[in-house]
């Protein structure tokens, strides 16, 4: 790696650990966001614009640099925008936010980590060439695989970056709208675990599955 990319990974390091270290500990708990509310809301009814654009660069920020949050963050954004708006403002924010973390993990580490580990992403790079975007598209909807990794390995692979974007927004857009809507129930949520019952999981790993489905069908339709 050359000094100038082991200069700018050091300077997003630095940012990285300055926000986690400056938000306060109880500040994105249920809890915390519940208490808060009513004064969210209201400075949004009071400045609309800028609560948009605020809370917009603030979730962009948090998943471009991969710090913990975004639940948080899209509970609030329901919160507050309500449903429609909450929506539309996450699922570009959180695209955005993700292709940023992708372009970056590119930017610094694909070459080196070819190098040194290409063997081990042999079995992702098969996958994408063989089922190409519906395979991110698929772990986008699988709720155990943490987002933040699938943005960080996808920048290691040769997947190109529109069917990044395209296949990202359309596979974390049914998980957005899940949460955005948990989120406009905010003072009734009790835990985070109710959120993703087991038919929403169940049905999220169908949605997952639906386009091998689909392209088993058509083969044997063909034959």
């Amino acid at each position: 790696m050359s000094k100038t990319k082991l200069s700018l990974l050091f300077v997003l390091l630095l940012a990285i650990i300055a926000i986690i270290w400056w938000l306060p500990p109880d500040l994105l708990t249920l809890e915390n966001l519940k208490a808060r509310q009513a004064d969210i809301e209201l400075y949004r009814s009071k400045h609309p614009v800028l609560a948009v654009l605020i809370y917009c660069g603030v979730y962009i920020a948090f998943t471009a640099l991969s710090i913990p949050g975004a639940v948080f963050l899209t509970l609030i954004g329901g919160a507050i925008f309500g449903l429609f708006y909450g929506t539309i403002w996450i699922s570009v924010s959180s695209t955005t936010g993700a292709t940023l973390a992708f372009l970056m993990s590119r930017f610094f580490f694909q070459q080196a980590v070819k190098e040194k580990f290409g063997d081990r992403l042999n079995s992702i790079e098969e996958n994408l060439r063989k089922d190409g975007a519906f395979y991110l598209f698929s772990m986008r909807l699988v709720p155990a695989i943490p987002f933040f990794i699938i943005n960080l390995v996808m920048g290691l692979t040769p997947i190109k970056t529109l069917h990044y974007v395209l296949a990202s927004w359309s596979g974390m857009l049914a998980g957005t709208i899940v949460y955005v809507n948990a989120g406009t129930q905010l003072s009734k949520l009790e835990s985070l675990s109710g959120i993703l019952s087991p038919p929403i999981v169940f049905s999220f790993l169908l949605l997952a599955s639906f386009p091998y489905i689909a392209r088993k069908l058509l083969s044997l339709k063909k034959k």
